[in-house]
């Protein structure tokens, strides 16, 4: 079965209605119902499989981290739980056989991959904790279907070349294409964090220019992404561009569409929603958010 879908997501969670104070939530209102978009299409292609990439888990000196736990696990709120707002927690099943697979298909392509399992070989006590660049977007992306899909959380190297994270994708989108399973690829980003001198990152008039290229990447040329020059990088302070490059090799492997859906700068970082689709076949129209 093909990969059948991707992403681009952000994992504030104040997009989380729940986790947000009532007179809080309009200023996130347009990722949140960008989001909840995301979470229908996604549901559309009923999904056996989906693959997270995210910049908060596993930190892995110059090697992508692939989670081989047979469960992973987490609560949000995960920083300054306010006792007026409830706790979400979110549990799934690690497709431990994608995983591996991906694993073994990595190293053969000469990427530097390591598989990480927590607690125990195997059974309920090999539980991965999760981090908020999984959680936020698990919380709409698992909700709602018939069958629950099961998860494969990676993590992206920064001290690697771009252009093996990018190759990583490839990877992900070519055993997608040899596998039986339905796969969706989530890129969870946040993008510059320098948007206010507020915030704990101060401010940086590159993190404008940053997030204007991301966005002008997202709509006109994915790859051009990779070429945002080093020092705009630096000082914009994104966790965005080594999942985005993953997101890169998927998109081209699998020749999908994208559809920029929002972009908003709520508080001190900035947020975009895209939806990467395949395109119809010949002669159908149903493919999701059509």
């Amino acid at each position: 079965m093909p990969l059948v879908y991707a992403c681009l997501a952000p994992h504030g969670e104040p997009i989380i209605p729940p986790l947000a104070r009532a007179a809080e939530r309009p200023k996130y209102r347009q990722t949140t119902r960008a989001m909840q978009q995301l979470a229908r299409e996604i549901r559309a292609v009923r999904p056996q499989t989906i693959v997270v990439a995210t910049p908060h888990h596993l930190r892995l000196q110059a090697h992508i981290g692939i989670v081989t736990a047979e469960h992973v696990s987490g609560v949000l709120p995960m920083f300054a739980p306010d006792p007026a707002l409830p706790r979400q927690v979110i549990r799934a099943r690690t497709d431990r056989a994608f995983a591996e697979a991906l694993l073994a298909a990595a190293r053969r392509r000469g990427i530097p991959a390591v598989g990480a399992n927590y607690a125990a070989a195997g059974g309920r006590y090999s539980t991965m904790p999760l981090d908020w660049g999984t959680l936020v977007p698990l919380w709409f992306f698992l909700r709602g279907h018939r069958r629950r899909p099961a998860v494969v959380v990676v993590a992206p190297s920064r001290e690697i070349p771009l252009a093996q994270n990018v190759g990583f994708g490839a990877v992900i989108a070519d055993l997608a294409e040899r596998s039986r399973r339905r796969v969706v690829f989530v890129a969870s980003a946040d993008h510059a964090h320098a948007h206010r001198r507020s915030g704990p990152y101060g401010f940086s008039p590159a993190a404008s220019r940053y997030d204007a290229l991301m966005v002008r990447a997202v709509k006109d040329d994915l790859r051009s992404a990779l070429r945002i020059p080093a020092a705009v990088v630096r000082e914009a302070k994104p966790d965005s561009l080594w999942q985005v490059a993953m997101l890169v090799g998927v998109a081209e492997r699998c020749r999908l569409r994208p559809a920029l859906l929002s972009y908003q700068v709520p508080t001190y970082y900035g947020m975009i929603c895209a939806a990467f689709r395949r395109p119809p076949r010949r002669g159908r129209t149903d493919a999701p958010g059509r």
